[in-house]
């Protein structure tokens, strides 16, 4: 019995010895070359590189490894790559999706726990060529660029207008649009507008029809296929800006770029993109989280395209939910706000949500005014909303087109079939 109780013994202090190695082997096996660099290629090297945004580069295993507890991270808290939308609420079908899945997420947790392991350098995916920094995600037929403009190195924040000619003399479709800031540093955001009235007055935009917004982190807008907005012949392009300061004189320069389609070329259907759900008066004390909601009627059938939520340092998070004329709900997405990042994140085709007449729109804003949320310079005070950054905001930019009510129909019989 002494012998075969110390042979247990043993054997569990085998175990003991052995199953860290075991977990070990498991972990070993996922390296930088074979696992991590294809994900990074994928959705980090783009800004992390040499002479980009990104505050380093992962270009390559010794880039990479001195931030691999760092990258595990914010890859596991969602918060890298930058996709914002909550995997667990509403619609998960976007185009242009940068998110990692939780397979991804598993991998890079997994290779930096072990000790960021490198591997076999014959693993290593071939290098992707990468676009320069700053360079149009779309192809512009026509780049529009505003006037330069000077902000002094210290002032207070800079709202106004300028009104350029297009160089579009003939009605011309858009098919896809991006605002290319000149001084990222600087520009807090521009919206464009077309400008049809040749007597319109500098700084009222009332008048005019919406093309464009650029905010910190906003991508390029690519509308679905059939899908554009109008630019009526001879119209001028006024350009919205929020300037700031940064310490340092700086002259701005603002290109916006148009891909058209060709001329005659009618699509399909007018999309049109708006700030919708704005919440009324905002009021958000000191040390606490807040709620707000706005709503926007859709007064006929349409195509929800894309949302973009809108808040400023304190938003934490903001949702768009649909509440149909029989008093039924729908949350559509959920999005984890951070101001660094104003993305639009528009969905596919097939995932686009469909509504009837009178439906409504309900954007529910949240903002966090405490000590613990890292956008907040100012805990101790109360804040409202405004136009100034330090002020807040809750609206979203929201993309659709309308149907008429054969067409509704037509599409809820053909996703009832595709779903039987």
């Amino acid at each position: 019995m002494k012998k075969a109780t110390l042979a247990l013994v043993a054997t569990a202090a085998a175990l003991v010895v052995l199953l860290p190695g075991v977990a070990a082997a498991q972990t070993d096996d996922v390296t930088f070359h074979k696992d991590i660099e294809p994900i990074l290629q994928r959705s980090c090297q783009v800004c992390h590189r040499p002479n980009n945004m990104a505050p380093m580069s992962l270009m390559n295993y010794q880039e990479t490894r001195p931030w691999a507890r760092s990258i595990r991270n914010k890859v596991v808290a969602r918060e890298m790559p930058p996709w914002h939308v909550d995997p667990n609420v509403g619609i998960q079908e976007f185009k242009q999706d940068r998110s990692l899945s939780q397979a991804e997420i598993d991998l890079v947790a997994a290779w930096a726990d072990a000790g960021a392991p490198r591997g076999n350098p014959a693993d290593a995916p071939p290098q992707v060529e990468l676009p320069d920094f700053g360079a149009w995600e779309i192809e512009p037929d026509v780049i529009v660029t505003s006037p330069p403009h000077t902000v002094p190195a210290e002032a207070g924040d800079w709202w106004g207008d300028y009104i350029v000619d297009s160089g579009i003399p003939s009605d011309r479709y858009i098919q896809a649009i991006q605002t290319r800031a000149g001084d990222l540093r600087v520009v807090h955001h521009a919206l464009t507008y077309a400008v049809t009235d040749p007597d319109a007055p500098l700084n009222d935009s009332s008048n005019d029809f919406f093309l464009n917004e650029y905010a910190v982190g906003k991508n390029a807008d690519k509308y679905p296929d059939g899908t554009g907005k109008i630019f009526e012949g001879g119209s001028r392009v006024r350009f919205s800006f929020h300037y700031h300061s940064i310490g340092e004189e700086v002259v701005d320069r603002t290109d916006l770029g148009l891909v058209l389609y060709p001329e005659g070329e009618v699509p399909d259907k007018i999309l049109y993109s708006r700030q919708l759900g704005q919440a009324g008066e905002l009021d958000i004390p000191a040390g606490q989280v807040t709620r707000h909601d706005g709503y926007a009627t859709m007064y006929l059938p349409g195509k929800l395209t894309g949302f973009q939520p809108h808040m400023h340092f304190l938003g934490k998070r903001q949702c768009l939910e649909l509440i149909y004329p029989n008093s039924t709900t729908e949350m559509v997405s959920c999005v984890n706000f951070d101001f660094n990042w104003h993305i639009v994140y528009n969905y596919e085709d097939d995932a686009q949500p469909v509504y009837p007449a009178g439906t409504k729109l309900h954007v529910i804003s949240y903002h966090d005014n405490t000590e613990s949320h890292r956008g907040n310079v100012d805990a101790l005070n109360w804040t409202g909303g405004g136009s100034r950054t330090i002020d807040e905001m809750a609206f979203g930019w929201i993309s659709w087109y309308d149907l008429t009510e054969e067409e509704y129909q037509e599409e809820l019989d053909a996703r009832a079939n595709n779903n039987d």
